[in-house]
């Protein structure tokens, strides 16, 4: 059985916060999926909108669920943290 590759690996900030970043094509083309959706969102919704904070207000929720999305994503392909470790049973 051959190894498992990930497709993120965690960086770690402050104590127990990590973020993930891309380090296979398979994780690169997740990501620049994910931003080609969020960049075709923002203009669709920016075409039909008055004003910038309209735009933004009819954006946020849709950012908020393709960002989820791709955090799900990350969680399962990517490499555990390993401070994160002893909370893991």
């Amino acid at each position: 059985m051959s190894p498992k590759t990930y497709w993120f690996k965690p960086k770690r900030f402050w104590k127990y916060f990590a973020a993930y970043y891309p380090v296979s094509w398979q994780g690169w083309l997740t990501v620049l999926i994910a931003l080609w959706i969020l960049v075709k969102l923002f203009l669709a919704i920016d075409r039909t909108s008055s004003s910038g904070s309209d735009t933004l207000f009819s954006f946020t929720p849709y950012a908020i669920a393709v960002l989820g999305v791709l955090d799900i994503i990350t969680l399962h392909t990517g490499e555990y943290p390993q401070w994160w470790r002893h909370w893991r049973k």
